[in-house]
C-alpha cells in the first residue's frame, strides 16, 4: 500500500489522500476540489481511480466528487447518515459559506456503517463511526494508518458549532479513538499528519476524552 498526500484544496485547505493497491488501483479519501489536479496526480502515479471514500459530507470534502465520478466512473462511498448532504446545499454548508460553483453529486452512492469493511484489491478499510463534527462522520483504518477526516486533527478536533454538530457526541467518538490499540499514523482532514500516541499525549480534547475511560 502506498499513501500519497495531496496539496490542501478548497477555501478550507482540506487534505485528501490517494491510497494505492498493489494492482495500481486507487482509493481517494475525500475529494475537496480541483478535479483536474486530483486526476493529474492519480495519472502521474500510473494509477486508476476506482473508489472515493468520504469521511463526511461537507463541501470541502465532497466538492470534486461529481466531476471525478463523471470522468472516471469510480464508485462513491459515504456513511448512511451523511448521504443526504451530497444533494443538499444546506447539508454541505455551501449556503453557510457562500461557496460558488459547487456541483451537487446526484449519482449512485454506496452507503456504509461501522459494521462494514470497505475493500479495494488487497486493501481493507475498517469503518469507525465518529459522530460529532457531523452525524455521519467516520474514520477509516487500514493497517496501521487512520484517515480521521474532521474528527481528529494534530492537537485539535473538528468544529461542532455548525448544523449537525454535537460536542458531546464528539467526545464520545474521541473516547473510541483513544481506546484503539496501537500507535496509528493519523492522516487528518486538515493540518499535518500525526500519530495517535502523540495525540494521546498532547491533544487536549483527546486527553479530556480519555479521562472518561478511567
Amino acid at each position: 500500500m502506498n499513501i500519497y498526500r495531496l496539496k490542501p484544496l478548497s477555501v478550507c485547505e482540506t487534505n485528501s489522500y490517494i491510497v494505492a493497491s498493489k494492482e495500481n488501483n486507487a482509493v481517494l479519501i475525500d475529494a475537496p476540489a480541483d478535479p483536474d489536479y486530483i486526476l493529474g496526480q492519480i495519472e502521474e502515479k500510473g494509477l486508476t481511480l476506482k473508489k472515493i471514500f468520504l469521511t463526511h459530507g461537507h463541501f470541502d470534502h465532497v466538492g470534486a466528487v461529481a466531476d471525478l465520478a463523471e470522468r472516471t466512473d469510480c464508485e462513491v462511498y459515504i456513511h448512511v447518515f451523511d448521504k443526504p448532504k451530497l444533494t443538499d446545499d444546506a447539508g454541505t454548508l455551501v449556503n453557510l459559506f457562500r461557496v460558488r460553483g459547487h456541483r451537487k453529486y446526484e449519482g449512485g452512492v454506496h452507503v456504509f456503517t461501522e459494521d462494514d469493511v470497505l475493500k479495494l484489491d488487497e486493501l481493507e478499510f475498517d469503518v469507525l463511526e465518529t459522530p460529532g463534527h457531523t452525524s455521519g462522520s467516520v474514520c477509516f483504518i487500514c493497517g496501521t494508518d487512520m484517515f480521521s477526516g474532521d474528527t481528529l486533527f494534530e492537537r485539535s478536533v473538528g468544529r461542532t458549532d455548525m448544523p449537525d454538530g454535537d460536542y458531546n457526541a464528539l467526545l464520545r467518538s474521541l473516547c473510541k479513538i483513544a481506546d484503539l490499540g496501537g500507535n496509528l499514523t493519523v492522516y487528518p482532514g486538515h493540518m499535518g499528519v500525526t500519530t495517535l500516541d502523540a495525540e494521546r499525549k498532547f491533544n487536549p480534547y483527546l486527553i479530556q476524552a480519555a479521562e472518561g475511560l478511567k
